[in-house]
């Protein structure tokens, strides 16, 4: 009993923290879990499922193993003593495997032809049980058996409150992978049958479904993959069939429960095991993220790493971390500018203009993570003589020498820099400190900068650090910012002929 209110402690706690998280509106934060996270995390958890079953598998007493690397003492554990393995219980589950996959992949693979899908798992249960009960298997064999379970669904009380602290950190692990899961399989389901999920309710849904269960004391629930397939493959798509799965369910704990204590240990566990198929499977996934991004197939294995050397826990939130991390050293990486090219056919535009113009895109947000490789980057397609230096040498100082607008190199000095800044969706301080350093330092070597399609918040934030609207500076597409630079040449040259002629 003692178990089974830290079960019901942790289940009321869980819920709490799902319907918390519904309240603050979190269920927007999904999108941090990708796919070879959440893949990755859920095979691994399948694992330690499966590494918990084994000593049923094998009839062997395992000691119970806990902590970092705690699957490879069990492991090691049943190696070193696997001679203790009783045969005939190992011998009952080879063959319940067997039955299992083969009369499950005939149900799928025949799916169109059969009305009635055979359901094996069930069979299997009643047929071990009888033959365990008449054959006496416990006692001849020692084959170890489910043993009594209680009838019924106990009377409603509150579950220890005393111990919600002792059990927070187990309570929020798994109010976060089973949401975590849940809505893995939600977003499978909406992108089967082409419908919205509104993630919010699937928190409210997940919290009620643990709240008011643990005054029965029942145990933490979220959404089963197995099932959730195994009703892919049944053709189910309403919540109607898990109505009739829990009326089922229902039915068995009032009528049918006390004829399972003679149900072996063994064929219970495999069960388990091959339920968990759609899971494992998951493995290869690996062919495809190695196919399609390499750095997917670096978060797959080593979020499934984290997760079986510690918890399903440990390695969502290792997995979550780290593709974030990845994710922002790939887009420091990534290049911000790309050279455009002007267009040529424009009658308008002088080819003066055209020759001694070089524009570039800025081509993703600005923030402190990427702003010193636009500087380099800028630097770059100026064809500048230095690197980025530091305080005292700015490569902006620099004479600047232009090429082409496809990039080749050029002795000329660029008249003119105009950087299309409609890519720049969201920027930081050090963003646009990185834009101002540009527009303050290359009219001092004589290159004019223009801004265009800049977004009204970049164009404050310039105005902020003192680039008002009389620098001429903000334009509303590249061709206008080409045509003030073509009237400010014509009036320069207008004003050279006035000189001239004056002499």
């Amino acid at each position: 009993m003692q178990r089974i209110g830290v079960a019901a402690a942790v289940t009321l706690l869980g819920g709490i923290v799902q319907l918390s998280m519904c309240f603050l509106r979190l269920g927007s934060a999904t999108f941090l879990l990708s796919e070879p996270v959440v893949s990755s995390m859920t095979t691994g958890a399948a694992t330690h499922v499966v590494t918990s079953q084994i000593k049923y598998f094998l009839g062997m007493k395992v000691p119970y193993f806990s902590g970092p690397l705690g699957m490879f003492y069990i492991y090691h554990y049943i190696l070193v003593n696997i001679r203790s393995a009783q045969v005939v219980t190992t011998l009952i589950s080879i063959f319940a495997v067997i039955i299992l996959i083969v009369v499950k992949e005939c149900n799928e693979h025949f799916r169109s032809k059969i009305r009635i899908v055979i359901p094996i798992d069930l069979l299997l249960i009643i047929v071990s049980s009888l033959a365990c009960y008449f054959a006496d298997m416990e006692t001849v064999f020692g084959i170890d058996v489910v043993g009594p379970v209680p009838k019924g669904i106990p009377f409603p009380q509150v579950p220890p409150t005393n111990i919600l602290l002792d059990v927070a950190v187990e309570a929020i692990s798994f109010a976060v992978v089973g949401y975590t899961v849940s809505i893995y399989l939600a977003y499978n389901s909406a992108k089967k049958f082409t419908y919205h999920v509104d993630e919010n309710q699937e928190l409210l849904a997940h919290g009620l479904s643990n709240v008011l269960p643990s005054f029965l004391f029942c145990i933490p629930n979220a959404a089963a993959p197995a099932r959730t397939f195994l009703l892919y493959s049944n053709g189910s798509k309403t919540q109607v069939a898990c109505l009739i799965s829990a009326i089922m369910v229902l039915l068995v704990i009032y009528f049918i429960v006390p004829y399972l204590y003679w149900l072996p240990m063994c064929v219970l566990a495999s069960v388990i095991v091959v339920a968990l198929k759609g899971m494992l499977i998951q493995f290869r996934d690996l062919k495809k993220y190695w196919n399609v991004d390499k750095h997917d197939w670096v978060i797959w294995v080593s979020t499934y790493s984290v997760t079986i050397c510690f918890a399903a826990n440990i390695g969502l939130l290792f997995g979550v971390v780290f593709s974030m991390a990845l994710g922002l050293v790939r887009l420091a990486r990534t290049r911000t500018l790309n050279v455009t090219r002007v267009d040529e056919g424009d009658k308008d535009m002088h080819s003066e203009i055209q020759s001694n113009v070089k524009c570039v895109c800025v081509g993703m947000p600005l923030f402190f993570f990427n702003a010193k490789k636009f500087l380099e980057e800028t630097n770059s397609k100026l064809n500048a003589r230095n690197s980025i230096p530091e305080h005292k040498s700015n490569p902006l100082l620099s004479p600047a020498t232009i090429g082409t607008c496809n990039g080749d190199a050029s002795t000329e000095t660029a008249s003119a820099l105009i950087i299309d800044c409609v890519g720049i969706t969201f920027f930081d301080y050090t963003g646009a400190a990185a834009i101002a350093q540009i527009c303050l330092e290359l009219p001092k070597n004589g290159t004019d900068v223009l801004l265009a399609r800049c977004d009204v918040s970049l164009v404050k934030a310039l105005q902020y650090r003192g680039f008002g609207i009389k620098h001429q500076l903000y334009f509303d597409s590249v061709k206008s910012a080409l045509v003030h630079l073509q009237s400010k040449q014509s009036s320069s040259t207008n004003l050279e002929a006035a000189d001239t002629s004056d002499l």
